[in-house]
């Protein structure tokens, strides 16, 4: 299913180059650009896009008070911050006001295809260096339904073309699922994901 996304930021340029690397991913489609949060709005009510990546700094309206008006005019649109700062702060404001996860721009360009495909999955998406930074609720806690039926199929030492199999899901869903799990647990390897799945599969 195609991604249907918004860009929301007041410099041109910076829509322009977001545009090409993201319409360069097979399954994504830029729909409409803004360049604040009342053309944002607008466009959302034409163009009904699937997700909004979101600025925080813009004239007037900023990307937080923004993110608030579209969880209460389109709930069912997904908003991703894709900003500058990397203060706590502004990350927990944001995810206050309905944002769906939180992507630095100096982060590399594949984490802002991973974040997109992680919050459209159901997943909730931070930079690494948030993510360090945050105080996390208990992991297992944090894990959506799907994402502990992939992690039992981890514990089984299944792969992810058998775990996709199995659930009905893209390979490429399937490694993003993956990916959020090892984020919002705080492992980086597969051998220590796998051992965590193993040891944990009884409460799952």
């Amino acid at each position: 299913m195609t991604i249907r996304i918004l860009l929301v930021d007041d410099h041109p340029l910076v829509r322009d180059g977001l545009r090409a690397r993201l319409e360069a991913v097979p399954g994504f489609e830029v729909v409409a650009e803004a360049g604040s949060a009342a053309e944002a709005l607008e466009a959302a009510s034409v163009h009904a896009p699937g997700l909004v990546l979101m600025d925080i700094n813009m004239r007037g309206t900023n990307g937080i008070e923004a993110t608030a008006a579209f969880r209460a005019r389109f709930p069912d649109i997904a908003v991703l911050i894709l900003s500058m700062h990397d203060k706590q702060e502004y990350v927990s404001q944001a995810m206050a006001a309905g944002a769906r996860g939180y992507v630095l721009k100096d982060a590399p360009g594949k984490d802002i295809v991973v974040a997109i495909e992680t919050v459209m999955s159901g997943g909730i998406y931070y930079s690494a260096a948030l993510a360090r930074q945050l105080v996390r609720a208990p992991a297992q806690e944090e894990l959506t339904s799907r994402e502990q039926e992939v992690l039992r199929h981890i514990a089984n030492g299944e792969s992810n073309k058998q775990i996709a199999r199995e659930l009905d899901l893209s390979v490429r869903t399937v490694e993003t699922h993956r990916l959020n799990i090892k984020r919002k647990l705080g492992i980086e390897g597969q051998a220590e994901l796998i051992k965590f799945a193993v040891q944990r599969a009884r409460d799952l």
